[in-house]
């Protein structure tokens, strides 16, 4: 059961691009991060939202074409599955219908305040999997 995927449309700066002249491989890890945190911050509710904070746990990506300056990219990310302080992800960037890269990710939910692994309700289920209810 996966949730509705969240497009994240990205804008390729010119810092992004590497000596090869497209868009340097570690730059499509933090369009990963901006477009869960992004996700996250949209739907969870706002108390939520302020005392929980999100650090990557594993990324496994695909590289399957490179991007350019000035090219449309788009970030979907999708919620598949949440358990316990752990969420798992899957990201597809895009440049139109083009592939440009797949990411599988693990996040661990941790407290704002204290910094240490916090449970993600099942209340918030409804917030992410509305066809699940």
């Amino acid at each position: 059961m996966s949730a509705v995927p969240f497009a994240f449309p990205i804008r390729v700066l010119p810092e992004d691009i590497d000596f090869m002249g497209h868009v340097n491989n570690a730059r499509y890890l933090n369009w990963v991060q901006d477009a869960v945190l992004a996700h996250w911050q949209k739907l969870a509710p706002a108390e939520e939202v302020a005392s929980k904070a999100w650090v990557a746990l594993k990324h496994e990506i695909t590289y399957r074409k490179p991007a350019f300056i000035e090219d449309d990219v788009i970030a979907s990310t999708v919620l598949e599955s949440f358990k316990g302080a752990r969420a798992f992800y899957s990201t597809v960037i895009k440049r139109g219908e083009v592939v440009l890269a797949e990411v599988q990710s693990a996040w661990c939910c941790i407290d704002a305040e204290t910094l240490r692994p916090a449970r993600i309700d099942d209340s918030l289920r409804r917030f992410f999997f509305p066809a699940a209810q």
